[in-house]
């Protein structure tokens, strides 16, 4: 297995983040400083021009790109590389006052005012070609310079646009996938209910506000549309940059698991992956520990769009930021923690938001490495030096990648399907909790787990976790039964299979699309729980599991029954199944139950697939990193006091120390330790 460096240039991590120069322009001795005080923090890549149109144009056609010159030259005569950003998400004020139409229309109607970012219409072609122009010149200008290895594409896409340019489009659209054929559409979206059929492509509209929002197969695709347009418009920037420069990656920057758009649809198109990663460190509804549990699923998912590479963390704090609701500093120690977590994660940077705080305007007081002090003998700015000293220490591990070999199962239609359906409860459908606590429970048996699509390829998988699956692609459950019947463990629960990807019920029961054969059961009825109802599922050892919000029965063909519920009218019927094919197993859990109660079951799937659980101290993570001749395993500690870790040999990148059994970690410690590929 080759290690894949994402910037040779570099040869290890990169460690930088947002730049924005174009702030200080009148401030020389600051924009030197900077370089200065970027040295001391070990600082090796600066992303630069992410809001910088209206510098660069500051009247249509009169451009100015110096000033970038100058600072490019200068970070690169420093040993600092760029990444140089496209400027489409935020647009000069000349653009919007003379082409009106780049701007969004909402889904009442109303069509927005200058101002804000993200709000530019997808489609537009005037806005299209004025972007292209820019995007261009910025190519021509700056695409042989040395110092640059990176395009990052605008910025945290988000958003739709219901303006007659898109609502064209999406008629369009909808015309091409339904074969030209309104009874098609009419038949999938089973528009005759509330007698809402079509006559032509013509007469549908998006789902405005005070529209139609009650046809379920409408809803899905505009939501489908809006990541192929956002898409579409990511690749007429992209198209632009490799027809000039075709060597320079590119990239843009997701945000956490995004409900508005399908990062998965998007990622094919891109070179490398990154996002900006915000927790929500110290709050008062979780511990450190659970923060960082989530924000370790989060990397995983964003890992899990190409992973065969390193992906990139573009964005973190550094100290806080200025938008959620309580802006807490994260406490001493932490900082490290989340920077080694991300790596551990397999992520190839560190990157920040931003390196110097700007002085007015809506983002005045998010955190930065350096503070409107000025200096660099802060706390945060110490805590950042001392990461990039780390990096450097650890940058043998750079190229290696993480390799799982359980994955858990998440669509996005699956996701945008199970919120717009009119049944179960209104406010416990929780698909994405419902993800989240499954794949923490694994991480608590030292197992990172991939998160990936039904219709994806599981051959490197040995177990396979397909929490509420409602909505079935076309290939999904033929994609599960050839992942079991090659030995695989499977793990489906309530809520399986209900609808297709037009999100039509299955005839002849659920689960549907021959997944009744491959879990053996079929699911006659599912009962929705009020907080105060009361029942659960008790197991052959004499342990019983709570049982909350949603309780199916089913009927039981050939499948062993592991656990039975305990109580009202279908007490005793089977609520925990498994059907036997071969080496592998299909099991199917009927009820929501929670997730650390399901721990014994997850080592049993675990031991089937002879995966060994890594046993961790409380409040220590773990992650492994494999590359051609070594493996770096990533210890965290989370808590506030020495712990010791059996069982670990190598060599400490961290500390140099060579580990022979056990490992010794300070409070809030961290440790790499290198061992021979295996």
């Amino acid at each position: 297995m080759e290690d894949k460096i994402l910037f040779p240039k570099i040869g290890g991590f990169v460690h930088g983040g947002d730049y924005n120069p174009e702030q200080w322009l009148d401030r020389p001795d600051i924009l030197e400083k900077d370089v200065e005080m970027m040295k001391k923090a070990g600082i090796n890549s600066a992303s630069l021009g992410i809001f910088s149109w209206s510098v660069y144009e500051p009247r249509e056609g009169e451009f100015h790109f110096e000033w970038m010159e100058s600072i490019i030259d200068r970070l690169y005569q420093n040993g600092i590389y760029t990444v140089l950003s496209t400027p489409s998400g935020a647009r000069p004020a000349w653009l919007d006052e003379k082409y009106p139409e780049a701007l969004r229309v909402d889904k009442t109607g109303l069509r927005a005012h200058h101002g804000g970012r993200h709000n530019h219409c997808m489609t537009s072609p005037v806005y299209r070609e004025k972007v292209a122009i820019l995007d261009r010149k910025l190519a021509e200008r700056f695409g042989s310079h040395p110092g640059v290895i990176l395009y990052h594409i605008s910025n945290e896409f988000s958003g739709e646009c219901f303006c007659p340019l898109c609502t064209r489009k999406f008629r369009t659209y909808l015309a091409e996938k339904y074969d030209h054929d309104i009874d098609k559409l009419n038949a999938a979206w089973w528009t005759r209910f509330w007698s809402h059929t079509y006559n032509n492509f013509e007469q549908i509209e998006p789902p405005f506000a005070n529209g139609e929002t009650s046809v379920m197969g409408l809803n899905l695709e505009w939501k489908r549309f809006t990541t192929w347009n956002t898409n579409d418009f990511m690749k007429h920037e992209r198209d632009v940059l490799r027809s000039i420069t075709p060597d320079i990656p590119v990239t843009t920057n997701f945000m956490r698991l995004f409900g508005g758009l399908d990062y998965r649809k998007m990622a094919p198109d891109l070179d490398v992956i990154s996002w900006d990663n915000y927790p929500l460190f110290h709050n008062d509804q979780e511990t450190l520990g659970d923060t960082m549990d989530e924000t370790a699923f989060q990397h995983a998912v964003i890992r899990s769009l190409k992973r065969d590479k390193p992906f990139m963390m573009m964005e973190s704090a550094p100290g806080l930021v200025n938008w959620q609701a309580v802006n807490k500093v994260k406490r001493p120690g932490v900082h490290k923690l989340a920077c080694l977590q991300a790596i551990g994660c397999g992520s190839d940077s560190v990157q920040y938001f931003q390196w110097r705080k700007g002085r007015g305007s809506y983002e005045q007081f998010h955190g930065a490495v350096v503070d409107h002090l000025g200096t660099d003998d802060t706390r945060i700015f110490r805590e950042v030096a001392e990461v990039g000293q780390l990096l450097r220490k650890i940058a043998p591990a750079a190229g290696t990648i993480v390799q799982p070999k359980a994955a858990l199962l998440f669509d996005w239609d699956n996701r945008w399907a199970l919120e717009d359906v009119k049944a179960l409860a209104r406010d416990t459908k929780k698909y994405e909790e419902t993800c989240i606590d499954i794949w923490k429970a694994f991480f608590r048996l030292g197992m990172d787990m991939d998160v990936v699509g039904s219709d994806e390829d599981l051959s490197r998988y040995d177990v396979v976790i397909a929490p509420m699956l409602y909505m079935l692609q076309p290939e999904s459950a033929r994609n599960l039964t050839a992942f079991v019947e090659r030995g695989g463990q499977l793990l489906a629960t309530y809520c399986t299979g209900y609808v297709d990807s037009e999100q039509l019920c299955f005839l002849g029961g659920f689960p549907g699309d021959g997944l009744k054969n491959l879990f053996g059961i079929i699911s006659e009825e599912i009962d929705s729980l009020y907080p105060s109802d009361r029942n659960g599922i008790a197991l052959p050892d004499g342990n019983r599991w709570e049982v909350r919000d949603y309780a199916e029965i089913l009927r039981v063909q050939d499948a062993e029954i592991l656990g039975v519920y305990t109580d009202d009218f279908y007490a005793g019927k089977a609520a925990l199944t498994c059907k036997n094919h071969g080496k592998g197993n299909a099991y199917y859990i009927a009820a929501r139950t929670d997730a650390v109660s399901m721990l014994p079951l997850f080592r049993q799937m675990l031991h089937n697939a002879g995966i060994p659980v890594k046993e961790l101290p409380d409040g220590v993570e773990y992650h492994l990193r494999s590359g051609r001749e070594c493996c770096y395993a990533f210890y965290l500690n989370r808590t506030d006091h020495m712990v010791e870790i059996p069982g670990v040999r190598g060599v400490d990148l961290v500390t140099d120390a060579v580990i022979e059994d056990n490992l010794l970690l300070p409070a809030f410690g961290v440790a790499v330790v290198r061992t021979s590929a295996t």
